[in-house]
């Protein structure tokens, strides 16, 4: 194995157990935070870093958007602020576990996108994958009840939340349309729009009554998973999966993103949290589906 190629395998699985651990500790700080200022604070502070990052490797021309504003910024609020946003909303609803396993069936979603938007339909193995890892979810949402009655406000959560990862899907399909970018300048164009609205949203809400400006206490509570979620969860988490995605190619990168259901459930385990038999199983389904799918496309890759 070739030494950036090892490098790059180990920043993929560095980013996608941060993203893992994440989810749980956001769902923690919801008790002191609310989800809308916790998502403000952390991509502002995020895009704010790495802005500084980018005009350092590219220059000040780098924050131009030249002729490519509203694209970017559509884009932007898309994915940077209605996927975390909608993902946290969701989330604060439900339980961190389910979060993460509707998460990680982002490319399946794709898929379906692509052959709904594009008719490009997935080949049967595809297919097949995408029902059972649909299949999984329901386990670990419903934990195999099929009344959907034990909690209506987590379903609706669960439901919130597969709004939010379609909104990623959306956001990472269209970035081709920002070609001639640079990694680091496509992050920063479309987070910094993202985040400004993600804050008005949040001024909006402070000023209707809806919410309220947490106080000092409460930041401070959970002071140590806000610094996680913004400069370990964004930062350093986006800095290496892009590092180990250009060393190890997309397809690869992607099989990592199955690690996350894995983390944020031993997470919870050391924690003290104890899961259904039918939970694991479901969670395992959505998994090992996800990876079939994976090494078919690899095979059908190098056929």
């Amino acid at each position: 194995m070739k030494p950036q190629f090892g490098l790059g395998l180990a920043a993929c699985l560095f980013a996608t157990m941060t993203w893992g651990v994440q989810l749980p500790l956001a769902k923690d700080a919801f008790g002191a935070v609310d989800p809308f200022h916790i998502t403000a604070t952390r991509y502002l502070v995020a895009a704010l870093c790495l802005a500084v990052v980018l005009v350092l490797r590219e220059g000040w021309g780098a924050l131009s958007y030249r002729g490519h504003g509203w694209i970017a910024a559509a884009l932007g609020v898309v994915g940077i602020c209605g996927s975390p946003l909608l993902t946290f909303i969701g989330m604060s609803m439900s339980r961190a576990e389910h979060t993460v396993v509707i998460v990680t069936m982002q490319p399946m979603i794709a898929a379906l996108v692509l052959w709904v938007l594009r008719g490009l339909r997935p080949a049967p193995v595809t297919v097949a994958c995408i029902l059972a890892a649909f299949t999984g979810v329901l386990l670990v949402v419903t934990k195999g009840s099929l009344t959907l009655v034990e909690s209506p406000r987590a379903l609706l959560g669960d439901l919130i939340v597969l709004v939010g990862a379609v909104c990623w899907v959306a956001y990472t399909m269209g970035l081709g349309r920002l070609s001639g970018w640079s990694v680091w300048r496509i992050t920063v164009l479309t987070m910094l729009p993202g985040a400004i609205m993600t804050s008005l949203i949040t001024a909006g809400l402070v000023g209707l009554g809806v919410l309220t400006v947490p106080g000092p206490a409460a930041v401070a509570s959970v002071a140590w998973e806000l610094a996680y979620l913004t400069f370990v969860g964004v930062l350093a988490a986006m800095l290496a999966w892009n590092f180990g995605t250009r060393r190890i190619g997309a397809l690869n990168a992607t099989l990592f993103i199955n690690c996350m259901p894995v983390v944020t459930f031993v997470y919870r385990a050391l924690q003290g949290r104890s899961f259904a038999a039918v939970e694991i199983a479901g969670a395992a389904l959505v998994v090992i589906a996800l990876i079939a799918n994976n090494l078919y496309l690899r095979a059908r890759q190098h056929a």
